[in-house]
């Protein structure tokens, strides 16, 4: 499916030939999540790709949370995935939105799931073909697991965790952001929390650093594990990923996760726009 660059669980990406090969297999469900679908998804996408916008369709707005079990089963049913469909997730963003939704549908237990590595970015670096054209698929009856509670973490239980010699937190944004200069990237002026800084003993390791610049693919085993290791993040510790509002850290937890093959990370997806803004939590800048 893809070049294994020595990675724990290569299985889980795709690469463009791969996709361009079997996106129109009855088995396989290509998925497009964007942040911004007028920009991306109605621009042109990967033929046969279903849209999920990651506002409306992973998240549910009026609980501020992840959108539920149920909303899943009716999400995945409409778009025409059954339990045995192979889902291939691709998005915007160097596949940020993608990252956070296969995070989503683990923690709902979907088995066949795949990133494609490199996402939309590669895809049209590549020149490969794409389509305004929006298809529809005959209704399934998904039917999701229990939300495995091992794979996120919430703002009570990072509390509990500061300090501990066998934890380590991993803010993965930018360096300004880390350290309270500014309190988003610039491409998101209205998402703001009331403090800039970090979580007291976090290290800064942005997710940027696990790409390649060129086209968006992940780095290999070899240069991942070395950026991690110098921070101090090892596989022999509990690990839990933050960013501002979780996608970015569900990026490097799928990277911990399934690249580094590391067996205890969590992704705290309140992450700063919550930390930030909760009275009484400590910050450091």
């Amino acid at each position: 499916m893809s070049t294994t660059q020595g990675y724990a669980h290569p299985e889980v990406l795709v690469d463009s030939e791969w996709v361009l090969a079997h996106h129109k297999d009855a088995n396989v469900r290509i998925v497009e999540v964007d942040y911004d679908p007028a920009a991306n998804y109605a621009v042109g996408h990967v033929p046969g790709a279903v849209l999920f916008d990651w506002k409306k369709d992973i998240n549910d707005p009026v609980r501020r949370d992840l959108l539920s079990r149920e909303q899943l089963e009716v999400l995945f049913s409409g778009a025409g995935i059954g339990r045995d469909t192979w889902v291939v997730l691709y998005g915007d963003f160097n596949n940020w939105f993608a990252a956070f939704a296969f995070w989503v549908l683990k923690y709902y237990g979907v088995e066949n799931v795949r990133l494609l590595n490199g996402g939309r970015k590669k895809w049209l670096i590549e020149d490969k073909p794409v389509t305004k054209d929006v298809p529809t698929y005959p209704r399934t009856a998904f039917r999701a697991s229990e939300a495995n509670q091992k794979l996120r973490v919430y703002r009570e239980e990072v509390l509990g965790e500061l300090g501990k010699w066998d934890t380590v937190l991993v803010d993965v944004r930018g360096p300004k952001e880390f350290s309270g200069e500014i309190l988003a990237p610039p491409e998101y002026p209205t998402e703001h929390a009331q403090r800039g800084g970090h979580i007291p003993g976090a290290k800064n390791i942005p997710w940027v650093q696990t790409v390649n610049d060129s086209d968006g693919t992940f780095k290999t085993r070899d240069e991942i594990a070395a950026l991690y290791a110098q921070k101090g993040v090892t596989a022999d510790k509990q690990v839990i990923t933050y960013c501002r509002i979780g996608e970015r850290s569900s990026h490097s937890w799928f990277v911990l996760t399934y690249l580094l093959g590391y067996p205890q990370v969590r992704n705290y997806d309140g992450s700063w726009t919550e930390w930030g803004n909760a009275v009484g939590t400590p910050i450091e800048k």
